[in-house]
């Protein structure tokens, strides 16, 4: 027969391991245990009884005890990291399918891309010094994507690889995309799943069988009460087990998911591309998870300056990548600011975030000169809409997916954040009703001092038999789906906060403001939208990042609250104890007792039903959504088909930026020149590309030289070759270097890039009257002729005297 104060402490410290998250025990390895192994204090006093003893009875329940409750530490510091590394290379692998193999000899055609291959280019040619000045005048432009790519050329010429600058691009957004980026998504959803997994109901319903034992007055149940409780400690294991399992396929499916979204890594590709923005999305989870943690570390007031120097570098690195990912940052961060910081640092991080603003505002006056700052309705004037207030707000709640995988991933997202919601206020419900505390003091007074920590012992109700509960507490069913643990860690003399309510709202405000920023930017149009877009260029391709930032959080705690509910139902259905079973304890206590047979019988029937079914049936859902997300893709396979046309040089319009009778003029003009003299011509046409093609010296290598910038040439030679003066032109040409100056003509604008709004200040160089008169008066000299090629199409070398 087992004391009452052995009981006590056995149930005392089954309810520590269920409180216990899994981050804990992964690192630990084993619960106080010896050889990798979960024990309690009371089996660790069992064996020593045991063996002091020499029982044979005693030794032989030892024997039948530990193989339930083995489960080696080696296994459960490894199965995150098998999970990871599953789920990160299977994202990598989808990244790799996708990527089109046309773009690894061409550059992508289109707007923003010469410029980041220009910037590769002068890293290789003036050295990492470069990169605080990328732009042609020498202004910074955020460099760490192209210094990446940099030292992937650089890595490779040491293994006697030579790697060209398209090759060193993509391989370095491959990384981004298919490694940095699923790397941090799962760190971020591993985080929440941390915080909404500390305690579980199911375990609770199992405590309330623990604790439901024997008396001490029937001697004859004594050695069944014994087996029951061996019984219940392994099922309580058990379903940690579950939860852990869960945790871990989920984390196998979240990189998956990552790379599934045509937001992203995928359209930033094919906009522009815009890369650095993407880039800097890549990183921007890590940057979330730290200032997370930070906040935790805040409210526990521990390790704060470790967590603020993990922040600070992160958020260094990602400003680094590109500093406009702030305000995506701002944005999410906004909810969880309000909700987990004391007041003092939510003014001060608002007041920061209007001192940023007012910053921003003074560099966008100052950098763009405009007449219609006053009128905001006029902003974005070129602006359509692309979408109706429906589709923008059905491609938020899918995730921007197609078909079937779209449907699923928004009932799951909706249902999901359902289910969280009556999960956490639940748990805050039970956690914030002082007649529970009352309850739990009366029932186990020894357990702790701390009323916060404990939760009453709430009856099982039986079909046909009225619910028994104690100090008129209601039951337990299938809507106590919250946390109703008789544990839960908190902070030493303070309250345990409701985590799992604040992660839920924070979550769906953000997510929330995504939405709003979104449906105003490809819907909406006016003032006001312009206003809330405008940090973001009112561009639909950078705001449609942010919706894999908050939607796959959302949606990862969605299924486990989800898979909680089906357990708490599943267990709740498993066990129904008949009114046979219960005996009145004693005369001072309401508390119901079992017999230990209908204990163990209610062990068992829970132990599967309860642990698992929730669990199976997440991972059947989400992997049915993660393999259709790859079958029905048409929009990542549109973006891939409209990069392929875009890098190819079969182009119908002989105009075009790249074509091959292009690409065979801009080789022969390299064979003239050489790659020290300067080229000018107007860069729509698609010269700016023989930059990086033939290591050409181009005066305008991307279609914004900026001639707003004081000291530089650009704006002056386009102001010269306008005038008509060719003295004027000579003396503001021939200086610029000390090699010859040449000028090209290939057409005119190439119909891609009649979106460039500063397109008009390149006339001139296409202006055919106005160079036939240089011509004529000798300020250009004819010196290759490519007229059967293009009509017009020639190389001409400025007259100066060298």
């Amino acid at each position: 027969m087992i004391p009452e104060n052995r009981l006590l402490s056995m149930v005392a410290a089954l309810a520590t391991m269920e409180s216990m998250t899994s981050e804990h025990i992964t690192n630990t390895g084993s619960v106080m245990a010896n050889h990798g192994s979960i024990q309690t204090p009371a089996q660790t006093q069992l064996r020593r009884d045991g063996s002091s003893n020499g029982g044979p009875s005693e030794r032989k329940r030892d024997l039948r005890w530990r193989p339930a409750m083995l489960h080696p530490a080696s296994l459960r510091v490894l199965l995150p990291w098998i999970t990871s590394i599953i789920g990160i290379s299977s994202a990598l692998c989808l990244v790799i399918a996708w990527f089109p193999s046309t773009v690894w000899n061409t550059p992508i055609v289109s707007s923003d891309a010469p410029a980041h291959y220009y910037f590769i280019r002068r890293l290789l040619d003036e050295g990492l010094g470069a990169a605080l000045h990328l732009w042609p005048h020498n202004s910074f432009y955020p460099p760490l994507f192209h210094v990446c790519a940099y030292f992937v050329i650089k890595i490779a010429a040491l293994f006697g690889v030579q790697c060209s600058i398209y090759a060193a691009f993509n391989i370095t957004w491959i990384i981004a995309s298919g490694v940095m980026f699923p790397s941090g998504m799962l760190v971020l959803c591993r985080y929440f799943l941390q915080r909404w997994n500390r305690g579980n109901p199911i375990s609770n319903l199992i405590s309330r069988i623990s604790q439901a034992s024997p008396t001490s007055e029937s001697s004859s149940v004594s050695e069944s009460s014994n087996v029951s409780n061996q019984q219940v400690s392994s099922a309580v294991n058990r379903q940690y087990n579950a939860t852990f399992v869960l945790q871990n396929l989920i984390g196998l499916f979240v990189p998956v998911f990552a790379v599934s979204s045509v937001c992203h890594p995928y359209g930033l590709l094919n906009a522009g591309p815009l890369i650095a923005f993407g880039f800097a999305t890549s990183l921007l989870p890590f940057l979330i998870a730290a200032t997370l943690r930070l906040f935790d570390a805040i409210a526990a007031r521990e390790h704060i300056v470790k967590w603020l120097a993990i922040t600070a570098i992160a958020g260094v690195v990602c400003l680094v990548a590109h500093p406009r990912i702030a305000f995506t940052y701002a944005l999410i961060l906004v909810p969880f600011i309000v909700l987990r910081l004391p007041w003092k640092l939510i003014l001060g991080a608002f007041i920061a975030m209007c001192v940023g603003a007012v910053a921003f505002v003074a560099l966008m006056l100052t950098s763009f000169k405009s007449d219609r700052w006053a009128n905001p309705a006029s902003w974005f004037h070129s602006h359509q809409p692309s979408k109706n207030l429906w589709e923008s707000i059905s491609f938020c709640f899918t995730d921007g997916l197609d078909g079937f995988p779209a449907i699923l991933f928004a009932l799951l997202l909706i249902a999901g954040t359902v289910a969280a919601f009556v999960c956490a206020f639940r748990r805050a419900a039970v956690r914030s009703s002082d007649s529970l505390s009352a309850a739990v003091s009366t029932v186990a007074p020894a357990f702790s001092a701390d009323a916060d920590a404990l939760v009453s012992d709430a009856a099982v109700s039986a079909p046909g038999v009225s619910p028994v509960s104690t100090s008129g507490l209601p039951a337990a069913s299938c809507s106590d789906a919250a946390d109703v643990s008789l544990f839960a860690p908190s902070e030493p003399s303070r309250p345990r906060r409701n985590d799992r309510l604040r992660d839920v709202i924070a979550l769906t405000a953000a997510f929330l403001l995504v939405t709003l920023v979104y449906v105003c930017t490809v819907t909406l149009i006016g003032a006001l939208p312009n206003i809330i877009s405008a940090p973001w260029y009112r561009d639909e391709n950078r705001i449609m990042t942010m919706l894999p930032l908050v939607a796959l959080p959302l949606l990862v705690i969605g299924v486990n609250a989800l898979s909680e509910c089906v357990s708490v139902c599943a267990a709740s259905a498993s066990f129904v104890p008949s009114a046979s079973s219960f005996s009145a304890k004693n005369s001072a206590s309401s508390v119901p007792s079992l017999s230990s047979a209908s204990a163990v019988s209610s062990v068992k029937n829970v132990s599967f039903a309860s642990n698992w079914i929730g669990p199976i049936a997440a991972f059947l859902v989400i992997a049915i959504l993660a393999v259709s997300a790859q079958i029905v893709c048409p929009s990542r396979t549109a973006a891939r088909d409209a990069i392929i046309a875009h890098s190819s040089l079969n182009q119908s319009d002989p105009n075009e930026q790249l074509t091959e009778q292009k690409i065979t003029v801009l080789r022969k003009v390299m064979e003239r020149t050489g790659t020290q003299a300067t080229i000018i011509s107007d860069p729509l046409n698609g010269s700016m590309y023989a930059e990086t093609l033939f290591n050409a010296s181009m005066l305008y290598p991307i279609i914004n030289a900026r001639t707003d910038v004081p000291s530089v040439p650009f704006g002056k030679v386009e102001t010269a070759f306008a005038s008509g003066d060719g003295q004027q032109v000579l003396g503001t040409v021939c200086p610029l270097t000390d090699a010859p100056e040449y000028f090209l003509t290939m057409g005119d604008q190439a119909q891609s890039l009649q979106s460039f709004p500063y397109r008009a200040q390149y006339d001139s160089f296409h202006n055919e009257e106005l160079i036939d008169a240089y011509v004529d008066g000798g300020t250009l000299v004819k010196v290759a002729d490519y007229s059967q090629y293009g009509q017009g199409w020639a190389l001409y070398r400025f007259g100066c005297a060298d």
